[in-house]
């Protein structure tokens, strides 16, 4: 025989592992999607097989217990625990401004059938925690919130009158100021600060309602939840990718 032939015909030979497997070689065997899908089913279920041969003694596992906390973190804001995660920062808007940016997350995101308002959720207590925060992205937001505070204010005051606070307002007239600062590029000229201090606001809110329980079951999200079993894909879903 020639070197030739033994060479081919050791290209057609089916590769046999050390545990008596039959798998065909990748590189010189075409292989369909049924044919891959079968041999990584054998390559992930060998190790279970190998080990259990009959006879085999199996050797107990030990369950470590979670720890609680990470001891090498020092649990500040440059190096949080992530396993038992606290905020390390005092927060930094006062009772005031919380009312007031209460009322503005209602306005973004109001009481309806389906869930309760964004305050009720508490997205105002999630905006506070994060303007709180002493990163410097964190600290720039919470002079943009401030001074969006301010500004709605000053707003509803010139609108409809003299020393009127934006919450104390009608929910039209709330509405009515929020829609002309709703979108940046359409801003007025003068309103674009106001216009990124609502669409911060509008992001943050939105950030912290559908974050929720309530928030995830508004939106209809359906992850997160342990499923009692799982039903392998339809007939006719196999047929149509070539698998039945």
């Amino acid at each position: 025989m020639t070197d030739e032939s033994r060479s081919g015909d050791r290209t057609k030979r089916p590769h046999v592992s050390k545990r008596g497997l039959k798998l065909p070689v990748l590189g010189a065997v075409s292989m369909d999607r049924r044919q891959a899908l079968k041999v990584i089913a054998i390559a992930a279920a060998t190790p279970a097989l190998v080990s259990c041969k009959p006879g085999e003694e199996t050797s107990e596992v030990v369950m470590t217990p979670a720890p609680v906390s990470n001891p090498r973190a020092r649990g500040d804001a440059w190096d949080p625990d992530l396993i038992a995660p606290t905020v390390p920062w005092e927060r930094s808007l006062t009772s005031d401004e919380l009312q007031s940016l209460a009322v503005l997350c209602d306005v973004i995101i109001p009481a309806d059938e389906r869930s309760q308002s964004a305050s009720q959720l508490g997205a105002h207590d999630f905006i506070d925690e994060w303007v709180s925060a002493p990163y410097e992205a964190n600290q720039s937001d919470k002079v943009l919130v401030r001074g969006g505070l301010v500004w709605l204010d000053s707003e509803a005051s010139e609108r409809f009158g003299e020393g009127t606070r934006f919450r104390e307002l009608t929910p039209d007239q709330q509405i009515s100021i929020c829609d002309d600062i709703c979108y940046v590029p359409n801003a007025d000229s003068g309103r674009e600060a106001a216009a990124r201090f609502f669409d911060k606001v509008r992001d943050l809110t939105s950030t912290a309602f559908w974050t929720t329980p309530e928030g995830m079951e508004d939106l209809q999200y359906l992850g997160n939840v342990p499923l009692p079993r799982w039903d392998p894909p339809p007939p006719e879903v196999l047929q149509h990718i070539g698998l039945e």
